[in-house]
């Protein structure tokens, strides 16, 4: 089960709650979970109660204990405990199976892992001034919007700059608009589209255009072209070019991918150059044995996603976006570093091997997803 999984699961929990007269309040449109901070109990947590005790006159600890045992009951859900003056605290069922489902639905949905539907009955107008910055934030908090379901039109205060389409930028008019919409203005870059796009090229202009909060300066000097790990944008682009490489390794050596969590170490028929029929049969084992240490974090931020993009989108806030994906660039060297998805030497390709292959190509695959929501490219080979 995912947050955004979890999420769905609590608010159907306070539909149902209502439904049997047991609340009596309005059913939010939406319900937020956040992973437990450090001390918590359980996975996540959720405050619902306590938004909903007002509007229900009950206290919290009661709001909770009706939700708690409507929860409780739900597929994937282990336990429900209620902390502190009324939040609901989950514990999500054993991590193997939560972690087949996320990789599974990362290789089912590829690039569009993390889209849904949640913001569907939103429309949204967006105008911003004729400068660089507003205009690649509005267009990618647009695109971020639209990928949750919802409905967007920009317009831009005067005609576009020309150098704006060699970023990706288009809007849907010009002009002032006949009735007031959300403007969309942070930082000026201090710089336009031409100057950006002679010094550091679209991708690097547009990672420095977005990396930063809007209300801060956006950082836009040579270091967005160092090809090393000092730069957030090349360890992002080289962790997905990397795992990309180990599916081709992988192939050359003759096994693919099993969506099911890792084994530290080789077992069966497939420790021993099994046919790739013996080693999907012995995939099954590594599922039920305890996870790789450096895989956990990578898998939390796998299945952070959706919810990051979610929230990128609901806040206009693209820099949560790009922020993740360094947070899971990072986790997959971690992880790269200290699990090898690929055999070496005489080593044979085990059921680890093609549990970790899993993991790297779903970690790619967010990536790659990530940054062409961003509007920028991911480049097979680095």
């Amino acid at each position: 089960m995912t947050p955004a999984d979890l999420s769905r699961t609590v608010l159907h929990a306070v539909r149902r709650a209502v439904d049997e007269d047991a609340l009596r309040v309005p059913v939010p449109a939406r319900v937020r979970v956040e992973r437990t901070r450090p001390g918590g109990s359980g996975d996540y947590a959720c405050a619902v109660a306590l938004q909903l005790a007002g509007p229900a006159a009950l206290p919290a600890l009661e709001v909770a204990r009706i939700l708690r045992e409507r929860v409780a009951a739900e597929p994937g859900v282990g336990r429900v405990e209620i902390t502190g003056p009324g939040f609901l605290s989950f514990t999500l069922d054993a991590p193997a199976e939560s972690d087949r489902t996320v990789l599974a639905a990362v290789r089912e949905q590829g690039l569009a892992y993390g889209h849904g539907d949640a913001l569907r009955d939103e429309i949204h107008q967006f105008h911003h001034a004729r400068e660089v910055r507003a205009a690649v934030t509005a267009q990618t908090v647009a695109r971020l919007l639209a990928a949750q379901g919802a409905r967007v039109r920009t317009t831009c205060a005067e005609p576009l700059d020309p150098d704006w389409a060699r970023l990706g930028v288009t809007v849907d008019a010009h002009g002032t608009p006949p009735v007031p919409l959300t403007g969309i203005r942070p930082v000026p870059a201090g710089a336009t589209a031409g100057e950006l796009l002679e010094r550091l090229g679209p991708d690097a202009a547009r990672w420095g255009l977005l990396r930063a909060a809007g209300h801060d300066r956006a950082a836009l000097g040579p270091e967005l072209l160092v090809q090393g790990e000092a730069n957030p944008l090349f360890r992002v682009r080289y962790a997905h070019a990397r795992a990309r490489a180990l599916t081709r390794g992988a192939a050359a050596l003759g096994f693919t991918a099993e969506p099911a969590p890792c084994d530290e170490s080789p077992t069966g028929p497939a420790a021993h150059g099994a046919s790739p029929a013996a080693q999907a049969a012995n995939a099954e084992p590594a599922a039920t044995t305890a996870h790789d240490a450096a895989a956990r974090p990578l898998l939390d931020l796998i299945a952070d996603h959706p919810g990051v993009l979610l929230a990128g989108a609901r806040h206009r806030a693209p820099d949560r976006v790009a922020r993740q994906l360094e947070a899971v660039a990072h986790a997959f060297f971690d992880f790269h570093d200290s699990c090898p998805p690929l055999p070496a030497g005489d080593e044979k390709p085990s059921a680890a091997h093609r549990a970790r292959l899993a993991i790297a190509e779903a970690a790619g695959t967010v990536l790659a997803g990530g940054l062409s929501l961003l509007g920028i490219r991911a480049p097979e080979h680095l």
